[in-house]
């Protein structure tokens, strides 16, 4: 029996087929089309009776080829037709509802994800805080360093949540609020990690800006929302990342307050200490504007303590130099603790960079070991920026260094300026070069005499241009440093009372109207004593400039020698430098800081 296939090379008239068909040469049919179509295998005696397969148009259903067929014993199949036109009719019926149905579940699903859609229309109120029942954070206290009176407070607050007998026996009650203060970087974040990591109960934590939407009330709704969730799982965490976002002063600003902001922060006020309190809840804030917080917010019983977090003194930088050394391959000459020594100022996130950029130089000059010059390297970076092209020898090279070594003569022959570390002519950063200064000690106090000399080291590289070249070729190398100079001696009358004018404090911090500060145009002096804070601070900027001038013009024969050096060299290291200077000045003896580690 032939299979399926209503294709032939050659056709034959339904005539001749019947001719084909009495004369008993037809061996096989098979049947298309409902009967239309035949393919038809029969003898053909002008090609020597071979067997040819031919196509032959039948017209319409013919019942009597049938029986003929089968009387006369010639293999025939009826092909049944497929279906096809209807099966894609079906689908194509189908393919536009279909279509629509899934926009409609994309759009749906689209809306869902966007803030305010129909989705979320019932969850728009809600409480957008992450929420762990244990907090695995990876941090814990002992990972954390540097700030160890801010700790202590702290591990006493995870003490009142694991075992608050212990407090309550002698009557004392558990704090509802502690609000981490200090400026950026110097790890009240990490703070509270360490707390989630340590108490082991449930810690909810939310960045301030995320309670403030641009519809009035929702804020409010996601403080009763988060409070509700808390007391369903008290004692618990709450931490309130950047709380000065949502927490400013009410009121204040240019055309009052935002009305959303306020309302959402008298609802913090009720839910951290209102009609029915909170027990069981600690809140625990992060801001570094404490300044400009509402002091309702700040009262005892909502905020009971506040934690300053300073940057780190020496003891602490070294601390936390050794907790980030640790995945970090140091070599033999890396001292950590002369490392501490020269980054007084730095917080733990900066000292935490230092050591990250000292590693990726290590790896950039392909290194197994971090040695003593990729962190020197990395310090200079973090303080003044990338190191740049050196200059060619010519003028301005020279004009340069004469202004460099002015700074670094006038610092190394007062008493009371900081030492010398190095004076470099490598640009780095805007500077085309740089002397760099080392505090003896971390100063939170400086005097009126160090007031003084840092200003006249300020100075020097000016004094040195205008001696060395003349007032003609004077250049604009100097105008950082006049901003500095200016801004030093106005504190010393202003703030300080440093001046002829008395212990006065004339002005105070910047209070700016668009960070939470009232809107006033009231001046806090008269126009006399105005002018007599300009002459002040004229005299005390001339009186340090001639001082500088004198000590060039005084060591001439030494500039030019350690300036032929510095061109020669690139960088003169501090104790170089101070032995050059000794052999001819007398280099007062400085107060050396060695601070016990």
């Amino acid at each position: 029996m032939a299979t399926g296939n209503n294709t032939a090379s050659t056709r034959m008239t339904y005539g001749r087929f019947l001719e084909y068909l009495d004369a008993g040469r037809v061996t096989t049919v098979d049947l298309f089309d409902s009967g239309r179509t035949a393919i038809v295998e029969a003898v053909d005696p002008d090609l020597d009776n071979r067997v040819q397969r031919l196509r032959v148009d039948l017209p319409g259903n013919a019942p009597e080829l049938i029986s003929r067929f089968r009387n006369e014993g010639i293999s025939f199949d009826i092909h049944t037709p497929r279906n096809d036109a209807a099966v894609w009719g079906w689908l194509g019926n189908l393919l536009f509802p279909l279509m629509l149905i899934g926009g409609l579940f994309l759009l749906f699903r689209r809306s869902n994800n966007m803030p305010g859609g129909p989705g979320q229309a019932m969850n728009f109120g809600k409480s957008r805080a992450r929420f762990q029942m244990e907090a695995k954070t990876g941090v814990m206290f002992d990972d954390v360093a540097g700030i160890e009176e801010a700790k202590e407070e702290l591990q006493e607050v995870v003490t009142f949540l694991k075992k608050p007998e212990k407090f309550t026996a002698v009557g004392a009650k558990i704090p509802k609020g502690v609000l981490l203060v200090g400026p950026p970087g110097t790890g009240k974040t990490l703070l509270a990690k360490a707390i989630a990591g340590e108490a082991g109960v449930p810690f909810f934590s939310i960045s301030g800006s995320e309670f403030v939407e641009m519809f009035v009330g929702v804020g409010a709704s996601r403080v009763r929302d988060l409070f509700r969730k808390a007391k369903e799982n008290a004692p618990c965490i709450i931490f309130i990342d950047e709380i000065d976002a949502v927490g400013r002063q009410r009121g204040a600003g240019i055309g009052g307050g935002n009305d959303e902001r306020e309302q959402t922060l008298n609802q913090l006020l009720t839910e951290m200490d209102g009609f029915e309190g909170n027990t069981g809840i600690i809140i625990i804030a992060a801001t570094n504007r404490a300044d400009v917080l509402d002091s309702a917010l700040l009262r005892p019983g909502r905020f009971d303590r506040q934690v300053l977090v300073d940057p780190p003194d020496v003891k602490g930088r070294l601390a936390v130099l050794q907790v980030h050394a640790r995945n970090k391959k140091l070599s033999s000459d890396v001292s950590l603790e002369s490392i501490a020594r020269r980054t007084p100022g730095f917080s733990g996130a900066d000292l935490a960079n230092l050591l990250n950029e000292a590693a990726i130089l290590t790896a950039r000059r392909r290194k197994d070991e971090t040695g003593m010059a990729e962190i020197n390297d990395s310090i200079d970076r973090v303080v003044a920026g990338m190191e740049g092209t050196p200059l060619v020898d010519g003028k301005s090279k020279r004009l340069i260094a004469y202004h460099e070594i002015g700074h670094a003569l006038v610092g190394t022959l007062l008493k009371h300026h900081d030492p010398v570390q190095k004076v470099t002519l490598i640009p780095r950063g805007q500077a085309q070069g740089l002397t760099w200064f080392m505090p003896s000690e971390d100063q939170s106090l400086i005097s009126r005499a160090q007031i003084l000399a840092r200003i006249t080291g300020a100075l020097g590289g000016r004094a040195a241009e205008q001696v060395i070249f003349g007032d003609a070729e004077v250049t604009t190398g100097a105008g950082n440093d006049l901003q500095q100079v200016t801004g030093m001696a106005r504190q010393m009358v202003t703030r300080f009372g440093m001046s002829d004018l008395g212990p006065m404090s004339l002005e105070s911090q910047s209070g700016e109207v668009f960070l939470g500060r009232d809107w006033t145009t009231r001046s806090e002096y008269s126009e006399e004593i105005a002018s007599r804070i300009d002459a002040q601070v004229r005299t005390i900027v001339e009186h340090c400039y001639d001082d500088a001038c004198r000590l060039m013009r005084e060591n001439r024969a030494l500039i030019d020698r350690v300036v032929d050096l510095l061109i020669e060299k690139e960088t003169i290291d501090g104790d170089e430098f101070r032995q050059i200077v000794a052999e001819y000045a007398n280099v007062p003896e400085k107060e050396q800081f060695i601070p016990q580690l």
